[in-house]
């Protein structure tokens, strides 16, 4: 799998006139790799040249945490008294064209071109998404179980048998979060809850607030699933659920988010630009005259992370293809 994502790659970067990928931590990392790296202030970098052996450039003492796989990298711990920039510069070699990981430090970077200030620089993103958002069928199977387990979890909720009167944002969302562990997830992602006014609030930090009996609650939860090569796929479910008996005006809302998500779905057909689907649904909720509350974009991709290629919003004009997972 790893070899075939990287030869993959090689063929983008080819296309692309760049001589080397700069992946430090990150999805990008354990996409090629199966290594996770933790987020430390020591220098993690794979370096992949478009030919020839790959290196993954690690501090000593994470050393052992990686399983070195030769037909796809070479291992080179750095100890304390190394400098690791100049390492990194030593396995660019000639390569001058060199595309940077989006989650690599800054400080790296700079310090990387202090040392070859003629490099010429570029996103790693445009080109390893153009591979991460094409699922392979094992990346689906990976991804329905993930979401399953969620939806589990939200049946659950909707269902009445995880309890929401009388209790506060963060104590549901506590909830949410030790059930997504329960379902096999090995980490949560987010668990959102918000009650009532907050619920207007995509991103709500939930909190004190306790949930009363005849009000809206947005529950947004999801997390990550990793399987036994090492790499994560993400879930990520959104559920409203109306304590009580709902009143006309919320069923009325109901229906209308309803009828343009299906008009939604139905245009997520290969070769739909991703602006399109935006378009559509948008163009229908604007009409019932809730356009101005309509604040985020329509969906995004699901893969190792949670929000990825492709997004489906105004302006990324990139049609949607067999293969491609996201939300809507």
């Amino acid at each position: 799998m790893f070899i075939d994502r990287i030869k993959d790659v090689r063929h983008v970067m080819e296309e692309n006139e760049v001589e080397a990928l700069l992946l430090s931590v990150g999805a990008d990392l354990p996409y090629f790799t199966g290594y996770e790296a933790m987020p430390l202030e020591r220098l993690t970098m794979l370096v992949l040249p478009r030919e020839g052996q790959a290196k993954l450039i690690v501090p000593a003492l994470e050393a052992p945490r990686v399983q070195e796989q030769p037909e796809i990298f070479s291992l080179r711990p750095w100890k304390e008294s190394e400098d690791p920039i100049a390492i990194l510069v030593e396995e660019l070699g000639a390569s001058r064209s060199v595309a940077v990981g989006d989650t690599t430090w800054t400080r790296f970077t700079i310090e990387l071109l202090n040392q070859l200030p003629n490099l010429k620089l570029s996103r790693a993103n445009s080109i390893t998404s153009i591979i991460r958002s094409k699922k392979s069928p094992d990346e689906i199977r990976r991804l329905k179980k993930a979401a399953s387990a969620v939806d589990r979890i939200a049946a659950r909720l909707q269902s009445g048998e995880i309890q929401l009167i009388g209790k506060s944002e963060s104590q549901v969302s506590n909830e949410l979060g030790a059930q997504i562990l329960e379902e096999g997830h090995h980490r949560v992602n987010f668990a959102i809850v918000a009650a009532g006014e907050n619920a207007a609030s995509p991103h709500h930090e939930a909190g004190h607030r306790v949930i009363q009996e005849d009000e809206i609650v947005l529950c947004d939860f999801g997390g990550t699933w990793i399987g036994e090569d090492g790499v994560g796929y993400c879930s990520d479910v959104t559920r409203c659920i109306w304590t009580g008996t709902p009143p006309d005006e919320f069923l009325h809302l109901y229906d209308v988010l309803q009828g343009a998500q299906r008009e939604q779905v139905n245009a997520c057909l290969p070769g739909t630009p991703a602006e399109e689907i935006d378009r559509i649904g948008r163009e229908i909720i604007t009409r019932e005259g809730y356009g101005q509350y309509f604040i985020h974009r329509t969906g995004h991709g699901i893969g190792v992370e949670a929000h990825e290629e492709p997004y489906i919003v105004e302006g990324n004009k990139i049609p949607v293809t067999s293969g491609n997972v996201f939300s809507v």
